[in-house]
């Protein structure tokens, strides 16, 4: 008998370890199978990523796009050819004539090195690549390591299912594909990467309280810092977290450490950045940091040397010295900016809080459309059903709040307010309701996609203990000597109610895979119809589909470049000064820097006076071709009538006894082209060189000569006559206009003649009457 039950004994102990280490071999399988499914996954979103941001050069060509991308491709270009150490050297002669600007330190490098670093790296491998394909290509690239950065973070605060939806949803959201389509080669193109990097180190060092994981974030940041001027971002929210955490009463070494090592290594790191230099010590945006620091280091002190006082003496002593901590702070931030040594808050950092001060204080500012406010139809447009999934998952995160979920709350509610205040913006709070839709709608499938069935149950739990621990725990729960079976009325009730429930779980899930699928084909459409159309190449469609491209942007630049001498000085509104520099290679009075408000109101002041004061600011400027962008024909909206008035504003405001907003404008208070409107604005520069022979133009037969399709009106003044300056050059759709400044006897001559003057054209269109 004993020898049978010491058989049974160890036939049972037997069977349990097979069991559980059958488990172990089903745990690790359902491992890999996950690690491979979460690879592939992340694969596709990566390519995904890339292949949307396509439709542009697929389209078009490999070109780069916009204004500022122009200048960021012709610096790395020259340090490229030239060497780093050159480039932080390289003194451009062509810009901002006369006087010159140092690139080396009024630039952010990183952008330029990034490009420079695989262009060598890829020649070093044998693989001849030319530096423009691979600025046209950068953005498309660092979209999918932004996923992974995406999908490591929202996997630290969330889950690994939650961190894949965020990944792909991400790769392919408007919001950050507006800023980063193949030939986009601006700077947010790498920097969203860096600041979703930057943020995962982050919660790692604070979830690990580890000195090396706060050393990488601070790399990681020193990236940021090299590559956009957003870091000021970065800086001001991990503070801000710290903080915050300290008033909730979370304090912990972790947090002592990973913040200490962080603001010490990460502020040394990006002083290193020769644009940046002293500012982080001693600029208002970035006091917050260090005001932080000191009073860490406060709590701290006090946290430990609380074990020798009383509790009373330690509370009393505690909240004084925080106090005085934090007023001291303030104080002596206060005094450093009034004496100078602490430079104040920036106009472009005024304007974040203050909508109105930048039309009124710097309209240079308010003149960029990206610098406006942002309107609801623009957070559906780039978010579309994310915009109603991003509450939920805030909700959901402060149900469940930790440490690293306080931040990404902060992050939310802050990324929310700057991005109302401005469109541009909305880069930064594209990426955090990426998240927290991912969290929201990870958390509803997980709820609705369990398996909830008592079989479904009994066998979890049967693989997780043996027979008789199941057993042991239902008498737990059972009343003594109770062994009732369910009855066959309580037993139709539940499976009712399974019924019911699996129908509404297919439902939301169905639902859920709706907007999915919804929210893809709009991003698809988005990106492919509002993000992938190159400034610089302009398409037409007619009523049979076909498609007309419209290249007179570069068909100008490459005459200015091919016709006129080499050291022609260009004036043009700043816009186009980084395109003429890039295609033109000429020298430009202004471009897209705008770091010289004077000189600009000095170009808008000549664009905005009547001829002859427009010439004798020319002729001190040593100008010899003015470049304007007119509309009318084609209805372009973006031209140079339509930014007229900012033209006016900044001049007004270097000018006020010279130029005047009001002027040009009607008794009415209209702002108009035809006979109705101001003779100041009739007769000003910017409309002569606009209009000039437009008045004898007829577009189509529906329409009278001179009629302006981009404003819908009949222009007033039809006889323009040029006394300074002759037409050199008008694109084939009258897009881009060139005109020569004329030397003084050139002026005098054409003056003692009667309109001898002739045509000097090379435009394509020569008759009067046209159909487009």
């Amino acid at each position: 008998m004993a020898t049978s039950k010491e058989d049974v004994a160890k036939d049972t102990i037997a069977i349990k370890s097979e069991n559980r280490s059958e488990n172990r071999r089903n745990i690790t399988n359902s491992n890999a199978v996950l690690g491979l499914l979460t690879f592939v996954i992340l694969l596709l979103a990566c390519l995904a990523g890339f292949s949307s941001r396509l439709f542009a050069v697929i389209r078009f060509e490999s070109i780069i796009h916009e204004f500022d991308p122009w200048f960021n491709y012709r610096a790395t270009r020259h340090m490229v050819n030239h060497g780093f150490y050159n480039f932080l050297n390289w003194f451009d002669e062509r810009a901002w004539y006369p006087l010159g600007k140092i690139v080396g330190g009024t630039v952010y490098p990183g952008l330029m090195v990034t490009s420079g670093t695989i262009h060598w790296f890829l020649h070093a491998l044998n693989i001849p690549v030319h530096i423009r394909d691979i600025c046209v290509f950068l953005a498309p690239l660092f979209s999918g390591l932004t996923a992974l950065a995406t999908y490591g973070l929202t996997s630290e605060l969330w889950s690994s299912s939650a961190g894949l939806l965020a990944a792909c949803c991400i790769a392919i959201v408007p919001g950050y594909i507006s800023r980063s389509v193949a030939g986009s080669y601006d700077n947010e193109g790498i920097a969203i990467f860096a600041l979703i990097f930057t943020y995962y180190l982050w919660v790692k060092a604070v979830k690990n309280g580890s000195v090396s994981w706060a050393a990488l974030t601070a790399l990681s940041y020193f990236y940021m810092v090299s590559a956009w001027g957003g870091y000021v971002f970065i800086i001001n929210l991990i503070p801000l977290h710290t903080f915050v955490l300290l008033l909730m009463g979370r304090y912990s070494q972790r947090i002592f450490v990973a913040y200490s090592t962080f603001y010490i290594l990460g502020t040394l790191f990006a002083m290193q950045v020769p644009f940046v230099g002293f500012q982080p010590v001693r600029t208002s945006e970035h006091m917050a940091a260090a005001g932080t620091f000191v009073l860490l280091q406060a709590y701290a002190f006090f946290k430990y040397i609380q074990k020798t006082l009383t509790k009373q003496e330690f509370t009393s002593l505690f909240f004084f010295s925080i106090l005085a901590a934090a007023g001291g702070v303030f104080v002596s931030v206060v005094i450093l900016t009034y004496s100078g040594y602490v430079a104040p808050w920036s106009g472009r950092f005024y304007s974040l809080y203050d909508t109105g001060y930048a039309k009124i204080h710097i309209p240079i500012i308010a003149s960029v459309s990206e610098h406006q406010p942002t309107t609801w139809v623009s957070f559906f447009f780039d978010l579309h059903i994310l915009v109603c999934t991003f509450p939920a998952g805030l909700w959901f995160t402060i149900k469940d709040i930790n440490d690293e979920r306080v931040f990404i709350v902060l992050y939310a509610i802050s990324a929310v307010y700057f991005a109302g205040v401005m469109v541009r913006l909305m880069l930064t709070l594209t990426p955090v309701v990426c998240i927290l839709s991912s969290i929201a709608i990870s958390k509803l499938l997980s709820e609705y996609l369990l398996d909830e069935t008592p079989e479904r149950k009994r066998s979890v739990s049967e693989s997780e203990d043996d027979e008789e621990e199941i057993k042991r725990r239902e008498k737990l729960y059972d009343k003594a000597g109770s062994n009732k079976k369910p009855s066959s009325k309580n037993k139709k009730k539940e499976e009712d109610e399974e019924s019911v429930s699996s129908n509404l779980k297919v439902f939301v899930v169905l639902a859920i895979l709706m907007m999915l699928m919804m929210f893809a084909v709009h991003c698809t459409w988005v990106t492919s119809n509002a993000y992938s159309s190159p400034s610089i190449v302009l398409a037409s469609y007619n009523n049979d589909g076909s498609r007309n491209i419209l290249d007179d942007f570069r068909e100008a630049y490459y005459w200015l470049r091919q016709n006129t001498d080499d050291n022609a000085r260009i004036m043009s509104w700043w816009d186009y000064g980084y395109q003429i520099a890039g295609m033109g290679n000429k020298t430009t009075l202004v471009d897209n820097n705008t770091w010289n408000n004077s000189h600009i109101a000095l170009v808008g002041k000549a664009m905005s006076s009547t001829e002859s004061d427009a010439y004798t600011i020319m002729r001190s400027l040593d100008v010899n071709y003015v470049l304007v962008i007119f509309g009318g024909v084609i209805g372009y909206s973006g031209d140079d009538i339509n930014k007229f008035l900012w033209m006016v504003r900044i001049a007004e405001g270097e000018h006020p006894k010279d130029i005047k907003e009001s002027n040009y404008f009607t008794p009415q208070g209209e702002f108009r082209v035809d006979k109705a409107g101001s003779p100041t604005l009739l007769n000003c520069l910017m409309y002569k060189l606009c209009y000039y022979r437009f008045g004898d133009l007829q577009l189509d037969f529906r329409t009278p000569a001179g009629y302006d399709r981009t404003r819908n009106v009949e222009i007033g003044n039809k006889d323009i006559s040029l006394h300074h300056l002759e037409e050199a050059f008008t694109s084939e759709h009258w897009l881009v206009r060139i005109y020569r400044v004329l030397e003084p006897d050139n002026r005098i001559a054409a003056k003692s003649a009667k309109k001898s003057t002739k045509l000097k054209t090379t435009s394509t269109i020569t008759k009067k009457v046209w159909v487009f």
